[in-house]
Formats: structure tokens, C-alpha cells, sequence
């Protein structure tokens, strides 16, 4: 039934405001008015939705025997996904340059992958350092 309500209420906030502002005069005025209103109810619905959603008790997971193994999870996905993330933006701004070294010289192509290579290394940093974190749980 709350589920049913929430997403009434989410439907509502986006089609209320736009409906306001297209059944009558159009302008900028109007349209900020239509805007504000529906941000502010779109996002009091969510926080709504989102204080109703934790209100609830958590329990621990039964299945594991250790408190630990979902933190271990949450750990090892952090990891491995902040870990692709920096070597994302590091082979970005490396591959970026190599380029721009190579088409000026040829002769720095081999000096060059290799800065692209070590960039790429955090990854998989990364992932041997989940894999342990798993082989722990």
C-alpha cells in the first residue's frame, strides 16, 4: 500500500507542475514557478520515500557466520571500483599525451605505452586486492 502511495505522490510531482505551466499562460515566470515546484516536490517525495524506506529494522544476514562478510563485500566492490575509476581518468590523461608525444615523435611510442601500461596497472592493483578481501570471507 506505501508503495502504491509513494508512487503516486512521485507521479504526481512531475505532472502537476507541468500541467500547471502548460494549461495556462506561458512564460519564464511561470515556468520557474512550475520548475520550483516541481523540484521541491519531487525531492520531499523522494527524502519522504527514503526516511519511510530505513524506518524499518535491519537485521543480519543468517547465512554467514561471521558480522563481517557483508562489509567485506562492500569493501571489495569499493575497491575494485574506485580502482577502475582512477585508472579510467590515469589512462585518460596518459593515452591523451602519448598521443600528442607520438604524432610529435615516433621514436616515443615505446616510452609512451608504457606510462599508458602503468596507468592500467591500478586496475588490476585493484582487483588482486578484492580477490584477497574475498578469500578472507
Amino acid at each position: 500500500m506505501a508503495v502504491q502511495v509513494i508512487t503516486i505522490l512521485l507521479f504526481l510531482s512531475i505532472v502537476v507542475p507541468f500541467g500547471m505551466y502548460f494549461l495556462g499562460q506561458r512564460g519564464e515566470k511561470r515556468f520557474k514557478h512550475a520548475l520550483l515546484l516541481n523540484v521541491s516536490s519531487f525531492f520531499g517525495v523522494l527524502l519522504f520515500a527514503t526516511m519511510f524506506m530505513f524506518s524499518q529494522p535491519l537485521y543480519a544476514n543468517p547465512i554467514s557466520e561471521s558480522g563481517d562478510a557483508g562489509m567485506a563485500f562492500l569493501a571489495a566492490a569499493l575497491v575494485t571500483g574506485l580502482a577502475t575509476v582512477g585508472t579510467g581518468i590515469a589512462t585518460g590523461q596518459a593515452a591523451a599525451a602519448a598521443l600528442g608525444a607520438i604524432s610529435e615523435n615516433e621514436k616515443l611510442m615505446g616510452k609512451a605505452l608504457i606510462f599508458v601500461a602503468l596507468a592500467e596497472g591500478i586496475a588490476i592493483y585493484g582487483l588482486l586486492i578484492s580477490f584477497t578481501i574475498l578469500g578472507r570471507v
